[in-house]
């Protein structure tokens, strides 16, 4: 009886244990050695059944989660290309249009096709400003084409050709009054030649003032047929070029060599070219390119882009009895006002420079290094004020160079290859308050042997006869 008992209260007491488990009493649990035992067993259950669901999450957040923002920014190409857009948008305006005008002489007298009165040449000047439009130097529209510089949406380039002394007398201080830069093109048998022609110190005064230079040949012969459009006396001459180079070799010698002495003569760097008349041919092109020009003209009046061919870009040449040209030339495009103050200056003079200094390399010096380093001691010169001091390399045109007033060197380290056989060195620079200059030449050879003796007195230079004017740099 009593195991009967026993049985039933154990029975009952498992019941009550059971029922009180499901309920939640955490105190009879507590109480009853097997129940806590199974609880601490049961503890664990739920995190597998938690963890499951959590395990599948990570595998998923780099879809749902992660900030897509970062994934567009690296591999969108519509980002990408939109970042560009506004980078080249701010900086160049592609949109933009430009004329270039041709002018001859500028004067009361002369030949009615190409000379203009000055009056109408300074009413014309006051028209460019009045129809809206920006005058930009040369160099400006050559950067904009290169993508490196914005210009105004209604430029104007304004050109001079030949080498007249009225671009000098009676052009420039119209120019001047208007702020308006310019370009000079020259043909090197014109000048100095006296009468009408402009002189080798008035083109230096002009480069020193800031005013671009360019090549307009050698003889302004038509490029077409060697000889054409040109007087005997330049006939003959180009009839014995083509006897002695061959007409590929006048060709050169009109394109290239007269780009050559223009930098040996004024220590520039060409970079356009003009066609005299506006004539070229397949095989004139062909060395334009091989010459480096960045641009050549013709005179097919025409609006002017980035996508223009670069070696016939279109002027309009301005002629007195054709006056519709020049009214055409300003119906191109509208809008804008001439804000542009970079013209030139008031001209200085120089006194004839000191020779006997030292440089490096020596005068008519033959060098095999394509990157030399140009050093001149200016002691003899005089008092320098250091902040004068200037260089410029045929070819090169200014360059940028460091003056020690303690030793009175200034020198250069050429960055980029040479490639001329002879190249000529003009350094400027103010001693009591004028301004004096001398150069020198010396040669390139690749195959020379590097020079091993010390940096050499160059006493022995011939003097200059003329005064040449100062440098300051045109082209940036």
């Amino acid at each position: 009886m009593d195991t009967l008992f026993m049985t039933r209260k154990t029975a009952l007491l498992l019941l009550l244990a059971t029922t009180l488990a499901f309920t939640g009493c955490d105190k009879i649990r507590s109480k009853v050695p097997f129940l806590k035992k199974k609880e601490v067993a049961a503890t664990p259950a739920p995190a597998p059944v938690a963890a499951a669901p959590a395990t599948p999450a990570p595998d998923e957040s780099p879809s749902s989660t992660e900030p897509p923002s970062k994934t567009g920014s690296s591999t969108s190409p519509k980002g990408s290309s939109s970042k560009g857009t506004d980078t080249a948008g701010s900086a160049v305006n592609k949109n933009a249009a430009v004329i270039a005008l041709c002018y001859h002489n500028v004067d009361e007298k002369g030949s009615k096709a190409l000379t203009l009165p000055i009056a109408e040449f300074e009413k014309e000047m006051e028209a460019i400003k009045a129809n809206g439009f920006t005058v930009i130097p040369m160099q400006d529209f050559l950067a904009w084409r290169r993508g490196e510089k914005s210009i105004p949406n209604k430029s104007c380039i304004i050109t001079i050709d030949d080498g007249w002394v009225s671009a000098y007398t009676n052009a420039w201080p119209i120019l001047k009054k208007y702020n308006y830069p310019f370009t000079l093109f020259i043909y090197i048998n014109y000048v100095g030649t006296g009468g009408k022609s402009m002189s080798w110190d008035q083109l230096a005064e002009m480069r020193d003032a800031g005013v671009d230079i360019e090549s307009h040949t050698y003889s302004h012969s038509s490029l077409k047929v060697p000889g054409g459009n040109v007087d005997a006396k330049a006939k003959a001459l180009i009839k014995q070029d083509v006897a002695t180079l061959g007409v590929d070799g006048w060709l050169r010698k009109e394109i290239i060599d007269s780009k050559l002495v223009l930098e040996k003569q004024l220590g520039i760097k060409c970079n356009v070219f003009a066609y005299p008349f506006g004539v070229w041919s397949p095989k004139a092109v062909e060395i334009v390119k091989e010459a480096g020009y960045e641009a050549a003209f013709t005179v097919y009046g025409q609006q002017l882009h980035p996508s223009s061919q670069k070696e016939l870009l279109g002027r309009y040449a301005v002629e007195a009895s054709k006056p519709k040209i020049f009214e055409d030339a300003m119906k191109m495009i509208g809008g804008g006002q001439s804000t542009v103050s970079t013209g030139p200056s008031e001209p200085t003079y120089t006194q004839l420079a000191a020779v006997s200094m030292v440089t490096k390399p020596m005068d008519g010096e033959t060098i095999g290094d394509s990157k030399p380093l140009i050093k001149a001691n200016l002691a003899t010169l005089g008092d320098i004020d250091p902040g004068t001091v200037e260089m410029r390399i045929s070819g090169f045109g200014p360059v940028a160079v460091k003056y020690d007033p303690a030793t009175k060197t200034v020198q250069y380290q050429v960055t980029q290859k040479l490639r001329e056989p002879e190249y000529t060195v003009f350094i400027s620079a103010k001693s009591k308050g004028k301004r004096i200059e001398t150069k020198w030449n010396f040669k390139y050879d690749s195959t020379a042997a590097p020079s091993t003796g010390p940096v050499t007195d160059a006493s022995t230079l011939p003097p200059q006869t003329t005064p040449i004017p100062a440098a300051t740099p045109k082209k940036k």
